[in-house]
């Protein structure tokens, strides 16, 4: 580990206030790490620079269902079900709040993350942010963030151009016509003068909410913020893009930029440099929400008293290897992510060894001084944090289910959807096991980061590839458990309204 500075105080690990943890869907480790990042994400860079960064942490699947029950129960997916949701398990959320920790969960509309799938176990107030309609329709779109996403992006083009048309109306009544003038909202309008999009409203009711909850609990407290929008499609406000690049993506453009990605097709090189833009954008405006919080705990007293653990839950990929989003892969953008722990008795270090996001739970609990349950798999993490021990390196593996097609629609969710493949990551390696085809592939990551030149021809049979693939396979050989029915599909009525967005 590199060391950069001493713990900032002498107190145990019951001192604690509190415990926040932040996790961001779609973040990838260079969102964080990259050129640039300190300007889209100065409060979440600081958090970085404060504590403790595992540089090498790796998600356990490639999107939210697959990872998720790694983070909230330290267990892997599939484990105990042929299908996504958390394992019937302790959770952390149940650890804490049986040791008289008062609990709060805030999740961003995100489907996969709500009380249908057990998320809500152990949350004396959990808020899925769904709003009130509950109708068939409106679940099923929270259980789709990207169709929900779509929907909120055609919406929010088509309240503009209401707005236009209105505004035209409006003017030509008065006298007065074109960009510019009294009621019209224009793709060139002067920064200000629009409000902000559906993502940008979404990351602030997070924040919000989290305040809201920080503003008015007693300790020891736990609350989970789970932010939406670095998911395609990103919906930043156009002051974050102007903040971020001193340009503007317009509403119109972001259709066109996102129209490809929802597809998994090629872009060219402008629209894919507009997509990362859009990210970009997306991550501040998830900054600002974040920094609301923390000014929420510094108003009370409590932010140098309460640790702040931030991650992603998956990565997201600019066509690195061939496609957009996080589609059934197992590659560097979208396994590798940040985890940073700023505790207030911690080290602002850097540390190298590969660590699974399984180490969320315990390090939680080892830190608000709570037992963690035998069932947790993850080690803590709390002792490199605050006294900078090694971490004793093992593979982290890592789990996707392909169907037909990389792009197939709806993505599978369960166990015999489709190919699984798994993956073994170290500081060193990254290894996958295509498990029906048999394909192997090896990337050595200290020479070859973006994983593009597949050595496993060179290396077969040596000790390496040997302990890589004995961890996944172990691995492979616990999933399954119970076989149950598999899931109904969205009513018909649903259905129809799906195919006509352009889905399946």
């Amino acid at each position: 580990m590199d060391r950069l500075r001493e713990s900032r105080s002498g107190g145990d690990n019951r001192s604690l206030a509190g415990t926040v943890l932040i996790t961001i869907d779609s973040l990838r480790a260079d969102a964080l790490s990259g050129t640039g990042a300190g300007e889209h994400a100065p409060t979440l860079t600081g958090l970085r620079d404060r504590g403790t960064t595992f540089e090498n942490a790796f998600a356990h699947g490639n999107w939210t269902p697959f990872s998720f029950p790694s983070i909230m129960s330290s267990r892997p997916v599939f484990e105990r079900s042929r299908s996504i949701g958390l394992p019937e398990s302790p959770t952390l959320a149940e650890t804490l709040s049986g040791a008289g920790i008062t609990t709060a969960g805030i999740n961003a509309a995100n489907g996969f993350l709500t009380d249908h799938w057990g998320y809500d176990r152990g949350f004396r107030e959990f808020d899925a942010l769904l709003g009130e309609d509950n109708g068939v329709y409106s679940k099923y779109l929270s259980a789709h963030p990207t169709v929900q996403g779509w929907v909120q992006l055609v919406g929010t083009a088509a309240r503009r151009a209401g707005k236009r048309a209105q505004g035209a109306i409006t003017s030509a009544a008065d006298g007065n016509l074109g960009p510019g003038t009294p009621g019209v909202i224009s793709s060139e309008s002067p920064r200000g003068t629009r409000g902000s999009t559906a993502g940008d409203a979404r990351a602030a009711a997070v924040g919000a909410r989290a305040r809201s909850f920080v503003d008015r609990v007693e300790e020891p407290f736990f609350v989970w913020i789970h932010y939406m929008d670095a998911h395609t499609p990103y919906l930043p406000a156009p002051r974050h893009v102007t903040a971020v690049t001193g340009d503007r993506v317009g509403i119109v453009r972001a259709l066109r930029a996102h129209a490809r990605t929802g597809l998994g097709l090629e872009v060219d090189a402008g629209t894919l440099g507009r997509l990362r833009q859009l990210y970009r954008a997306a991550i501040r405006g998830i900054d600002a929400s974040v920094r609301n919080v923390l000014d929420g705990l510094a108003a009370r007293g409590l932010r140098d008293r309460t640790s702040i653990i931030v991650a992603g839950d998956h990565g997201e990929e600019f066509q690195e290897h061939g496609h957009l989003a996080h589609y059934p892969k197992l590659y560097e953008e979208l396994i590798h992510v940040p985890l940073i722990v700023d505790h207030p008795d911690g080290l602002s270090q850097r540390a190298a060894p590969a660590v699974g996001l399984d180490a969320i739970a315990p390090t939680i609990c080892a830190g608000m001084g709570v037992d963690s349950p035998p069932e947790f798999e993850g080690r803590s993490l709390d002792r490199a944090i605050r006294s900078g021990e090694t971490v004793a390196e093992q593979p982290v593996v890592s789990v996707t289910v392909r169907g037909g097609k990389v792009t197939q629609q709806p993505i599978p969710r369960r166990l015999d959807e489709g190919e699984l493949l798994a993956s073994a990551r170290t500081q060193e390696w990254a290894y996958i096991y295509h498990t029906d085809s048999g394909r192997r592939e090896l990337y050595r990551r200290s020479v070859d980061p973006a994983e593009r030149e597949n050595v496993y021809a060179e290396h077969a049979g040596t000790e390496t590839v040997g302990r890589l693939h004995r961890a996944v396979s172990e691995h492979v050989d616990r999933l399954g458990g119970i076989e149950e029915a598999n899931e109904r599909g969205p009513p018909s009525g649903v259905a129809t309204r799906l195919k006509a967005l352009g889905y399946k």
